[in-house]
C-alpha cells in the first residue's frame, strides 16, 4: 500500500507533505534542518537518507536516475563544509559541468565562498568551495598540493564515468589516493551493479552508505512516430494485480501496413520491373516532426541525431522551412542575450563562425548542440533552453553526457550509431541515459521519450529498449607512465603496488573469473563446430585457411610500406628538379610530360612547388599531391633565355621541342613507374606458392569452407584474449605495474624506490603520450625551435585525426619542424620497442596532422583562412588549441627554470591564446 512516505513529493497534498516532512525530520540532524530550509520543496526519501548518512560521519554512493535531483546529497556536502570552517571540492567530468555548477554555487553562496579550476579557468582557488574538473584534483594529490589542508568533502558527480576507457582511471585514481579523513559524496546514473560498485568503496574507503533509488520523480512515456502519427509504445491490460504493460498492437499493426504501403509504392514506381533498385525510404520531414510535437504540447524538445552535420543540417532543414516556435517578445530577448555573450568575440570571427544563422535559429526557437560547435555558442544554447527559450535542440549523444539540460521530450532518430569503426545498436543503457533528459522536474507531471519509425525498427525492439535496465559499471583503470612515477615517489614501489591492488579494475577481475571461465568453454564448443564445418577431403582445410591468413597479412604489411616509401621518396625527389628536366606527371588532369621552369624550392611550406609546362602547352604549379611516388627526369631541354610563360608563341615552341625530344611517353612512363620493391617479396611468392600446391586449394567447396576457417580464427582469437585475461586474474593490475616500472627504470626515470630527476620531469606531465613527451624534452628535440614551431610539434602529442593512415602527408610549416617532427617519430619507434621487450603497449605514434594549423595560428593568420585550410569546425579547432595550451603549460612546469625552451613555450601560449581561443566564460 502507497503511503504519504513513500510517495513522490508531486503526488502528495500540501497537507500530505508537510505532515511527511515532519516525520522524516524526527531524524535529521542540526545541519540538514537548516539546509532543508534553503529549498522550497521537500527532499525526496533517498536524499533525506543519503544526507543523514553523511551528518553522521559517512561516505555516501548515491545512484538515481538523471533528473532525479542527485545533486541536493552533494550540496549539501557544500553546506557541511561551510557550516564547519572546512573545505569541499566538487568534482565534474568536463569543464561544461564545472562551469555550470560554479554558477549555481555561486548564486547560493555568493562568489567569495565558491572558486573554480577548470585548467582554462581559474577562480578564487583557495576558496572553501572549489569547483574543478577530476583531472584537477588528481593532479593536486600527486603534487601534494597545500590546497588539499583542511579538505574535508570530495563530491565526485557523474562518477560512472570511471567506465569511460579513455579518462576512467583518473577517477579511481582520486578515490584510492583522496586522505582517509575526507568524506566522499560519489554520484552516479543508475547502474545494475551499484551495490557492487559500494562494497569497493567500502574496501578502500570505508563507511560508505550505498543509497539506490530507481524511481523516476516525473514519469517517462514511451511513443513511436509513425509518419505523421503518435503512438504509445505501451499498453496497460489487465486489472488491478494483474495489470501489466505490452506493446502497443495498433502500433504494431501500423509498422507493418507502413512497410507493406512502401513496398507498393516502390512497385509502382518500378512498374513491372520490380528487380529495379528501390526507392530509398524517407524519414519523416524534420521541422514537421517538430511542428507535430510543438500541436501536441511537447515542446521543448531535445532530437538526438548521431552525426554533428545531422544536426547542423536540421537546422537549416527548419530554417528554410520558415518553422518559427518562439513569440516576438521571446525572439527579442534571445537576441539581446546572444549579442550580450558574445560581445567581445571580433565581427569577422562571428562571420566566419555563422553567427547570423545561429542567431537566426536561435531567434525562432532552434538549435544545434554538439561538440564542434564553438562552447561559446553551445553555452548560449544551455542557457535559452534552461530559460525556455529555445524550444527544439538538435544534438549528438554528448549533451547526455552531465549538462543539466533537461526537456519535456527526447526524439531519438536511429537506434544505431556510428561508433568510429562501426554501426552498432544503442544499448539500453545508452537509450535510458538519452530518453533520461525526458521530464523537468517541477515544470512537467510527466517526460515523454519519441522514437521515429523506419522500416528497420521493430517495435518490439524498441520495447526492449525502454523495458531494460541494464547498465553495469565497469572499470577502465589501468597503470600509466605518470601515474607510476608519482606513486612511487609519495609511497614507493610495494605501498604503489598495494594501492593498486585495491582499484575497482582488480576488484572486478577477481569477481568476474568465474564468468570469463564460462564463456571461454562456451567458445571452445563453438570452435570445434567451426572446424568440423571446415573439414575438406582434399586435405587438412585449416592448414590451407592459416596460409591464407599469414598471406593476407604479410600482403597488407607490404601495401603500408610500399605506400609510406613512395610518399618519402616522392617528397624528396621533388627537391632535386632543376630548370630543363623533363619529368613524367602520372596522374591527375596535369598528366602526362612536362618540363620544369622553375623548381619552386622554398615556394610553399608543405614542399617543393614546381612550375611546368606540359606538352599541351599548358603552365602549372605542381605540388607533392601530384606525385605519388619518386619522380627522375626523364632528359633535358634547354630553356631559351628569352622564354616566357605567358607568351603563347614561346609556350607551343618549347612544348613542340618537348614533343621531339621525348617522343616515347609510354614505355617511359613504365619504367619509370615501377613499384618499389619490398623486402618481404619472397617471402611472400613463396605463401602464394605454398597455397598453390596445398591439396585444398583445388577444392570446389573452397570458398565454402573458408568462410567457415574465417570464423574459426575470429572467435579463437576472441577466446586467446579471455584466456589471458583468465590466466592473469590475479594482481593482474600489479603486474602491469611492474612492466610499467621495469621501462621506467630502463630509461633511467626510476632507480628502486628513488625518482630521477627526469622522473620527476614526467611526474609533471599529464598527458596520453606523456613518456614521449619527457622523452623529447630530455633529447632537447625542442631546443632550437621558436614559439610557433614549438606549437606545431607539442601539437603532435595532443591531437589525434580522423582522417585514413593512406591520407596525402600532413602538411609542416619550416625545415626545423620537419626535423623536430621526424626526430619525434624516430623516438616513438624507439620507445615502442622498448615497450614491447616489457610487454605493455601504451604509446600511439605522434600525429602531425595539426602542426601546419597550430602554426598559422601561433603566426597570427585569420580565423576564417586557418578554419578553411584545416577543414575543421570552429569547436574542433578551439577543442584542439585548448589541449595544446594544456600540454605547453605542462612542458613549462617541466622544463629546467630559466631554460630557453620554458621561455619559448609561455610565448607559444601567448601567441596561442588569441581570438576565440582566449574568448572563455563561466556561466
Amino acid at each position: 500500500m502507497t503511503t504519504p512516505d513513500t510517495q513522490s513529493a508531486e503526488e502528495l497534498s500540501p497537507a500530505e507533505r508537510y505532515a511527511a516532512n515532519r516525520r522524516r525530520d524526527a531524524g535529521s540532524g542540526p545541519a540538514l534542518l537548516d539546509f532543508q530550509t534553503l529549498y522550497d520543496f521537500g527532499l525526496d526519501a533517498f536524499q533525506i537518507e543519503a544526507c543523514r548518512a553523511l551528518e553522521k560521519g559517512s561516505g555516501v554512493l548515491v545512484a538515481a536516475p538523471t533528473g532525479s535531483g542527485k545533486t541536493v546529497v552533494g550540496e549539501f556536502a557544500v553546506h557541511l563544509a561551510l557550516t564547519g570552517g572546512a573545505k569541499c571540492f566538487y568534482t565534474t567530468p568536463i569543464k561544461a559541468l564545472s562551469n555550470q555548477k560554479y554558477a549555481d554555487l555561486v548564486r547560493r553562496y555568493g562568489a567569495d565562498n565558491v572558486g573554480l579550476l577548470t585548467g582554462d579557468n581559474t577562480v578564487n582557488g583557495e576558496a572553501p568551495v572549489v569547483v574543478m574538473t577530476t583531472e584537477v584534483l588528481r593532479n593536486m594529490l600527486y603534487a601534494g598540493s597545500p590546497t588539499l589542508t583542511g579538505l574535508a568533502y570530495v563530491v565526485m558527480d557523474e562518477v560512472h564515468y570511471l567506465a569511460d576507457r579513455f579518462r576512467g582511471a583518473v577517477w579511481e585514481e582520486v578515490i584510492i589516493h583522496v586522505p582517509d579523513s575526507v568524506r566522499l559524496v560519489a554520484l552516479s546514473a543508475t547502474v545494475s551493479n551499484a551495490e557492487e560498485f559500494g562494497e569497493w568503496l567500502q574496501a578502500v574507503r570505508g563507511d560508505t552508505a550505498v543509497i539506490v533509488d530507481e524511481h523516476r520523480p516525473v514519469p517517462l512515456f514511451q511513443h513511436m512516430l509513425v509518419g505523421d502519427r503518435l503512438y504509445d509504445l505501451f499498453v496497460e491490460t489487465g486489472k488491478g494485480s494483474g495489470r501489466q504493460a505490452r506493446v502497443n498492437p495498433q502500433l504494431q499493426r501500423m509498422a507493418v501496413e507502413e512497410v507493406r504501403r512502401n513496398k507498393v509504392n516502390q512497385g509502382r514506381r518500378t512498374g513491372r520491373r520490380r528487380e529495379a533498385r528501390p526507392q530509398r525510404f524517407r524519414p519523416p520531414h524534420r521541422p514537421d516532426v517538430i511542428a507535430r510535437l510543438d500541436r501536441a504540447g511537447l515542446l521543448p524538445a531535445i532530437t538526438f541525431i548521431f552525426s554533428r552535420a545531422g544536426c547542423d543540417a536540421a537546422v537549416q532543414q527548419c530554417l528554410h522551412a520558415q518553422l518559427r516556435l518562439t513569440s516576438k517578445e521571446e525572439a527579442e530577448e534571445i537576441r539581446a542575450h546572444v549579442e550580450l555573450r558574445t560581445r567581445d568575440l571580433a565581427p569577422e570571427d562571428l562571420h566566419v563562425l555563422g553567427y547570423h544563422d545561429f542567431l537566426a535559429a536561435l531567434e525562432r526557437g532552434v538549435a544545434a548542440h554538439h561538440a564542434g560547435m564553438l562552447p561559446t555558442f553551445k553555452e548560449i544554447v544551455e542557457e535559452l533552453f534552461t530559460r525556455g527559450l529555445t524550444k527544439a535542440v538538435f544534438a549528438t549523444e554528448t549533451l547526455a553526457l552531465g549538462i543539466n539540460m533537461p526537456a519535456r521530450t527526447v526524439v531519438i532518430e536511429k537506434l544505431d550509431k556510428w561508433n568510429g569503426e562501426a554501426h552498432v545498436n544503442l544499448t539500453p543503457g545508452e537509450y535510458t541515459q538519452l530518453t533520461g533528459r525526458a521530464g523537468r522536474r517541477g515544470i512537467d507531471i510527466e517526460g515523454h521519450a519519441v522514437v521515429t519509425w523506419n522500416p528497420s525498427v521493430d517495435p518490439a525492439s524498441v520495447a526492449g529498449l525502454a523495458g531494460t535496465r541494464t547498465y553495469p559499471l565497469n572499470s577502465s583503470f589501468r597503470p600509466s607512465y605518470n601515474m607510476a612515477v608519482n606513486l612511487v615517489g609519495a609511497v614507493g614501489v610495494e605501498r604503489a603496488r598495494t594501492l593498486l591492488e585495491e582499484s575497482f579494475a582488480q576488484f572486478q577481475a577477481d569477481r568476474a573469473v568465474v564468468g570469463l571461465a564460462r564463456q571461454v568453454r562456451k567458445n571452445e564448443d563453438a570452435l570445434a563446430g567451426y572446424a568440423k564445418a571446415a573439414e575438406c577431403d582434399q586435405g587438412d582445410f585449416m592448414e590451407y585457411a592459416a596460409l591464407r591468413r599469414r598471406l593476407s597479412d604479410a600482403e597488407a604489411a607490404q601495401h603500408r610500406e610500399r605506400s609510406q616509401h613512395r610518399r618519402a621518396e616522392a617528397a624528396r625527389s621533388l627537391e632535386h628538379l632543376r630548370p630543363g628536366d623533363v619529368i613524367l606527371v602520372p596522374q591527375g588532369r596535369r598528366s602526362g610530360l612536362a618540363v620544369v621552369l622553375d623548381p619552386g624550392l622554398g615556394r610553399r611550406s608543405d614542399g617543393p612547388a614546381p612550375l611546368v609546362l606540359t606538352a599541351a602547352r599548358s603552365v602549372q604549379r605542381l605540388s607533392i599531391l601530384d606525385f605519388p611516388r619518386a619522380v627522375e627526369p626523364l632528359d633535358r631541354i634547354r630553356i631559351p633565355k628569352s622564354f616566357s610563360p605567358r607568351n603563347p608563341q614561346d609556350r607551343r615552341d618549347l612544348a613542340s621541342t618537348l614533343r621531339a625530344k621525348v617522343p616515347d611517353e609510354g614505355r617511359e612512363a613504365r619504367r619509370r613507374t615501377r613499384d618499389v620493391p619490398a623486402g618481404d617479396e619472397a617471402a611472400i611468392d613463396d605463401l602464394r606458392r605454398r597455397l598453390r600446391r596445398h591439396p585444398a586449394h583445388g577444392c570446389a567447396d573452397r570458398e565454402d569452407h573458408a568462410r567457415w576457417a574465417e570464423r574459426y580464427f575470429r572467435l579463437d582469437r576472441e577466446t586467446e584474449q579471455l584466456r589471458r585475461r583468465v590466466e592473469g586474474r590475479s594482481q593482474v593490475i600489479a603486474r602491469t605495474f611492474d612492466r610499467v616500472c621495469a621501462v621506467l627504470t630502463q630509461l633511467g626515470y626510476l632507480d628502486g624506490d628513488t625518482i630521477t630527476d627526469e622522473g620527476r620531469r614526467l611526474g609533471r606531465i599529464y598527458n596520453e603520450l606523456d613518456l614521449l613527451t619527457a622523452e623529447s624534452l630530455r633529447d632537447g628535440l625542442w631546443e632550437r625551435l621558436d614559439a610557433a614551431e614549438l606549437a606545431a610539434c607539442v601539437s603532435a602529442l595532443v591531437y589525434e585525426s580522423r582522417q585514413p593512415d593512406d591520407a596525402a602527408p600532413p602538411r609542416t610549416p619550416t625545415e626545423h619542424v620537419r626535423e623536430a617532427l621526424a626526430a619525434m617519430v624516430r623516438l616513438w619507434g624507439r620507445l615502442e620497442g622498448v615497450e614491447r621487450d616489457n610487454h605493455v603497449s601504451f604509446l600511439r605514434e605522434p600525429d602531425l596532422g595539426f602542426a601546419w594549423t597550430a602554426y598559422r595560428w601561433a603566426k597570427g593568420d585569420d580565423l576564417d583562412e586557418v578554419l578553411m585550410d584545416a577543414g575543421m569546425t570552429a569547436g574542433d579547432f578551439v577543442r584542439a588549441i585548448k589541449q595544446l595550451l594544456d600540454l605547453l603549460g605542462q612542458i613549462v612546469d617541466a622544463a629546467p627554470p630559466n631554460s630557453h625552451l620554458r621561455k619559448t613555450a609561455r610565448r607559444s601560449m601567448d601567441a596561442l591564446r588569441r581570438g576565440v581561443v582566449a574568448y572563455t566564460s563561466v556561466t
